[in-house]
């Protein structure tokens, strides 16, 4: 070999060596690092919630549950047309196809002046299931990033059963609104009492649902 052809091949080599490097480097950048640069992570983080607080179970049954079965207008793509959340093809806990919202729409409710319905037995009711669900749906505290919320609002978020809530103004949308930002308080669970204020008067038998 010719000294002017082992110059040649050195160069070569050393330019395969520079793309080789360039491309690791640039699949680092973009979060590769052995791994597909476009594909998901190995791990997803999911971190507990901070406070640890619970929803009120009163103010979902007598202010929340309602609006999953009552007839709502839906907006899909300028088709308007009318169904029920609980709906079949929709989130009823068996037909439905709506995600991970599931509703039982025959929950029979729940008499919390009863003695005999402590907390476990609430909490083997359809209606406990429903608001187990729905809760499951929130980001307490924040409307904007509730999927309960945020999906019958299309807010950044699809939602394949349409517009629901025209806007954060709706009836509907600001009792859900009231229910994500009023948590029992710290240390107590989803029946307190406390909770019993976000009806006026403060019963939630008797009591009007506050939005405000």
């Amino acid at each position: 070999m010719t000294t002017a052809h082992r110059a040649e091949t050195s160069r070569r080599v050393g330019r395969g060596i520079t793309a080789s490097c360039l491309l690791a480097l640039g699949l680092a950048a973009c979060g590769g690092g052995g791994t597909n640069p476009v594909g998901n992570p190995p791990e997803v983080s999911n971190p507990v919630g901070v406070t640890g607080q619970k929803l009120s179970f009163a103010y979902f049954q007598k202010c929340i549950n309602p609006i999953f079965l009552a007839k709502l207008q839906i907006n899909i793509g300028g088709a308007i047309s009318t169904n029920t959340c609980a709906g079949s093809g929709c989130h009823d806990n068996t037909t439905g196809t709506g995600g991970a919202l599931r509703v039982v729409a025959n929950a029979q409710a729940v008499d919390l002046a009863d003695p005999a319905n402590t907390p476990d037995t609430i909490r083997a009711t359809d209606m406990y299931k429903n608001f187990y669900s729905a809760q499951g749906s929130v980001v307490i505290g924040s409307t904007t990033q509730s999927r309960l919320l945020a999906k019958p609002l299309v807010l950044n978020v699809l939602h394949g059963g349409g517009l629901i809530f025209p806007n954060e103004q709706d009836p509907n949308a600001q009792l859900i609104q009231y229910w994500i930002t009023h948590p029992a308080p710290n240390g107590q669970d989803e029946f307190s009492t406390a909770t019993y204020s976000m009806f006026t008067p403060a019963d939630p038998k008797t009591g009007t649902c506050n939005t405000q």
